[in-house]
């Protein structure tokens, strides 16, 4: 059997608000675990204590990921304004006039 190959390149990946997204999703997992808690002895009775286990590891998760889009966010920003402090550099003084 052949190995696969690509035929034509991926395509580039889509920016958006992922900050608020990721935040958004987090809280929503939080929320569900929350609104499912006082339900724990039927959720019990019914061996269904995973369904409340699964938005509490969702909003665990949602915690890490907000970390890390955060972070990757200000990289980003980061190096948009480096590349424009070196694209103002190669200038030169005389660019302004």
């Amino acid at each position: 059997m052949a190995k696969w190959t690509a035929t034509h390149e991926a395509p580039e990946p889509l920016e958006g608000p992922v900050v608020a997204t990721v935040t958004g999703g987090t809280i929503l997992w939080f929320a569900l675990f929350v609104v499912q808690l006082p339900f724990y002895g039927w959720f019990a009775d019914r061996e269904l204590l995973w369904w409340l286990w699964t938005c509490a590891a969702g909003g665990g998760l949602g915690l890490i990921g907000v970390w890390y889009v955060r972070g990757r966010d200000a990289a980003l920003k980061r190096h948009a304004a480096a590349e424009a402090a070196e694209a103002a550099a190669a200038a030169g003084p005389d660019s302004d006039r």
